[in-house]
């Protein structure tokens, strides 16, 4: 099918829409379809004056006019993809800008790849990013069951309807029938050129169909695909996209199970729930030709969505597509939230555990294939919302760069009220056992957070705020610690004790005109009382983090470290 022209429609559907607010004189324009035989029909998906034929932002009437439809469809297989997630992420920006409606549906037909908590894990995933949808399994909705397998009955009524109306047919064909013509041929494949030498209602008389069905042999639906027609498909994201129908094999619609395939229940869903738009991966564009032509058979042409697919993500090194397996490959996460198997080799990492904030992967994914133009890289969800268009979109695969997602992660950590940020930091103290106040853990993350990548920083780089020091630096200790210096450390310690205001610019004061008189220079002392306090001479500032600590805490390591290397010098 492909678009003829453009043409102004016909006076009752400019009144349809001044009745529903829009100016009256506006030029619409409606898409010309033709159809296989040469006929032409007037598709019912109009567009404003001031904007293109090609332009995404649509409105279709149908009895009534409609707000954008977009769904997200995973399968319940394990672990989403982060790719998924970006695939969210565009049908939820899309939905929202328009003022549309985002929609979460199972797709879990294949029983047999079904995995026992996946679905809960990608409706977990959502809520983490905060693509909440609208509509959807877990959400409810006026369009459900949003999960598949609840709709069989749907899909059987249709797959029969399609085979009445000859653009499908009944296939008895078993499966070792169908293995013995795949050994003695290649590349057999069950098509225009081979299904009238098998088992099928093409070859069998109508009694014998009848009788079959009557017995309750096994059967499945196969789309009957016509030899001889080009499929044109125009994609929002690569253009005018042509599919010859000699080339395509007459796919399975219903399966001898009574579970429709993907494609089947696709179409079937996106139709019945209204889906104005389809954003979903590049994988599926060539299955998108069989799509074309199972809303032919329907009759459903005028309503059906337009299509976008988007480019794939790569591989951060090397080529080629973007794989679970290379998160254990390359020391990344590759998914949102962390994912147990039942083998370490099928447990994986997330975004979530390994300290990503959900805000900094949002704005990371969304630039793994789309940018609005200009410098600008961080972007709030708002924003994105505000500016994200398809016609951005790039065709060309989207380079994974983990680094990149680190320096997002980083940004918003150093942008977010320390406050905000405990909130996040909160749940990982409390699993190291860490048992502090509010008070003092936004303390703690206002003295780290210029330093930290990630949100599991703060309790493993920054573990000396929480508990003792685990080492000291020996090499530094070797240079300076003498003992000279312990005498002096230790009268140092003896004044901190009772040092009355505690802050650090009075405590830098106090320190420095102690080591002044003392006739010793800053580096004399003061790397040791980093030490002391922190163990490395990394990390935060010292007087900071000693009034972070408090008096006791910090004299209490003071004193450690003098008792530590007691017997250690000459």
């Amino acid at each position: 099918m492909g678009t003829k022209g453009w043409s102004t429609p016909i006076a009752p559907e400019s009144d349809k829409l001044a009745s529903h607010g829009f100016p009256a004189g506006k030029l619409l324009f409606c898409k010309l379809f033709t159809k296989r035989d040469g006929s032409t029909s007037l598709g019912r998906r109009v567009f404003l004056s001031n904007q293109t034929p090609q332009d995404h932002r649509t409105i279709k009437l149908s009895n009534h006019l409609s707000v954008v439809r977009v769904r997200f469809a995973p399968s319940p297989t394990g672990a989403l993809h982060i790719g998924g997630v970006r695939t969210a992420l565009y049908n939820y920006l899309f939905a929202r800008q328009q003022g549309g409606t985002f929609i979460l549906r199972i797709e879990d037909t294949d029983q047999g790849r079904y995995v026992p908590g996946a679905e809960d894990y990608i409706i977990e995933s959502l809520r983490w990013v905060g693509l909440l949808p609208d509509e959807g399994v877990g959400f409810g909705g006026a369009d459900g069951p949003y999960r598949q397998s609840d709709r069989k009955e749907i899909y059987q009524k249709y797959a029969h309807e399609l085979v009445e109306r000859g653009h499908a047919y009944y296939a008895f064909d078993t499966p070792e029938e169908l293995d013995v013509r795949r050994q003695a041929e290649e590349h057999f494949t069950y098509n225009h050129l081979t299904r009238n030498g098998l088992s099928n209602s093409l070859t069998l008389d109508a009694v014998e169909s009848k009788r079959r069905l009557s017995a309750a042999e096994p059967f499945v639906v196969r789309l009957k695909v016509e030899p001889g027609s080009s499929i044109h498909i125009h994609d929002l994201i690569r253009g005018d996209v042509v599919f010859e129908s000699s080339e395509l094999d007459d796919k399975v619609l219903l399966k001898a199970d009574g579970m429709p395939t993907y494609h089947l229940a696709n179409i079937v869903d996106d139709h019945l729930m209204r889906i104005t738009h389809v954003i979903r991966g590049e994988e599926w564009l060539p299955s998108t030709a069989h799509h074309i032509l199972l809303y032919e058979g329907f009759g459903w042409e005028a309503t059906m969505p337009q299509f976008s697919h988007l480019p794939l993500i790569m591989k951060p090194v090397g080529n080629g597509k973007l794989s679970k397996r290379d998160g254990a490959k390359f020391g990344i996460p590759v998914f949102p939230l962390g994912w147990k198997g039942e083998t370490a080799e099928e447990s994986f990492g997330g975004f979530r555990e390994a300290g990503f904030l959900p805000e900094a992967v949002v704005n990371f994914l969304a630039l793994l294939g789309w940018h609005p133009g200009g410098d600008q890289d961080v972007f709030s969800l708002e924003e994105l919302i505000k500016l994200f268009s398809i016609e951005h979109i790039g065709k060309s695969g989207a380079r994974f760069d983990y680094e990149k997602a680190k320096s997002f992660n980083q940004k918003y950590i150093h942008a977010m009220d320390d406050a905000a940020l405990a909130k996040h930091v909160r749940p990982l103290a409390d699993a190291k056992g860490y048992r502090v106040s509010d008070a003092f853990l936004e303390k703690a993350i206002a003295l780290m957070k210029e330093r930290v990548t990630f949100l599991t920083d703060f309790v493993e780089m920054g573990y000396y705020l929480f508990e003792p020091v685990r080492a000291y630096d020996e090499e530094t200790l070797q240079k300076r610690w003498n003992g000279d210096i312990a005498a002096v450390f230790t009268e140092l310690t003896e004044k901190l004790a009772t040092f009355d205001l505690f802050k650090a610019l009075e405590l830098e004061e106090a320190v420095k005109t102690f080591i002044q008189e003392k006739g010793l220079k800053p580096g004399d002392i003061l790397p040791l009382l980093r030490i002391a306090i922190v163990g490395t001479m990394k990390g935060p500032a010292v007087f900071e983090t000693a009034e972070v600590l408090g008096r006791e805490e910090t004299v209490a390591r003071l004193k450690g470290l003098v008792g530590n290397q007691s017997g250690k010098f000459n």
